[in-house]
């Protein structure tokens, strides 16, 4: 396998708002939390960061201070990714500029690229940059599931680190792990990761960890070790939140968790909306139990 650029937690974290405006002192918070729970890495503006509203300025900045923060205690992950090739590459560069340690890319949404278009989209970013890069695959936001056979190929990619796969498919994770063994594999699911860990993956990109980071690394950290009874029993135990933080699309649910745990990270930018009150309930009863 190629060497892997983490194994364990990453959490792909929320944008804190305050009046409209990235919330950078919240964001120093939150990532200070993740780092003393043991999470290795965190995504900065992916989707749950809600990056189709964050604007470029946003994201470098968020991308320089959030490393100028973390240092070395976790990995700062840059989500870069956009429908158009050319302004990805362009993303990409300039988060190299800002000390990030890698990028996650999410596949091209709404084109429908074919098959050798989205291969080279990927191998136009590999060559734009010389940071790792974590293949992002989420069909249900991007109307496109990445085959297997794109896999195969960008594993052959030098700083192709591998793929957060979200396909919702444990039969595609299995068909990745066959065909290209060597190319590393995070569960994109918070309700599939132990199922995922024991194919072969070396973790989660993750938002339960928003809420639960401590738990979840310990759900990992289980699988990683082998002990999968009782990896398999804190996904069980996990799952009534798992749901209900996607109980409305993300990053919604989660957005909402977090003020209730004490952190208060605003509500998110339109044309996303805040979470009803009927949800708000049934998050806040079960974070009281």
């Amino acid at each position: 396998m190629k060497n892997v650029l983490f194994s364990g937690v990453c959490t792909a974290l929320v944008t804190p708002f305050l009046d409209g405006k990235v919330n950078f002192p919240m964001m120093e918070i939150l990532l200070r939390r993740q780092c003393d729970a043991g999470v290795k890495a965190v995504v900065v503006c992916g989707t749950t960061g809600e990056s189709p509203t964050i604007s470029d300025d946003e994201k470098l900045e968020l991308f320089r201070r959030c490393k100028a923060y973390a240092k070395d205690d976790c990995l700062i992950i840059a989500g870069t990714g956009s429908n158009s090739t050319e302004h990805a590459v362009w993303l990409s560069r300039e988060a190299e500029k800002c000390g990030v340690d890698a990028l996650l890319v999410v596949s091209p949404y709404y084109n429908k690229a074919t098959e050798e278009g989205l291969f080279a989209h990927y191998l136009s970013i590999a060559h734009a940059v010389k940071l790792p890069i974590i293949v992002y695959n989420v069909p249900g936001r991007t109307g496109v599931d990445i085959p297997v056979s794109v896999y195969k190929r960008l594993s052959r990619i030098p700083n192709m680190a591998g793929v957060k796969e979200a396909s919702s498919s444990i039969t595609k994770i299995a068909e990745i792990r066959s065909a290209c063994p060597e190319f590393p594999i995070w569960s994109g699911n918070d309700d599939m990761v132990v199922p995922t860990l024991a194919l072969g993956a070396q973790g989660v990109i993750s938002v339960l960890s928003n809420v639960a980071p401590v738990e979840t690394d310990a759900m990992v950290q289980s699988a990683l070790a082998g002990d999968f009874d009782t990896a398999a029993a804190l996904q069980c135990q996990l799952l009534p939140l798992i749901k209900l933080l996607f109980c409305e699309v993300n990053p919604i649910p989660i957005k909402a968790a977090m003020k209730l745990i004490g952190f208060d990270c605003g509500g998110c930018r339109l044309p996303l909306t805040s979470l009803s009150t009927e949800n708000q309930k049934k998050i806040a009863e079960y974070l009281a139990i």
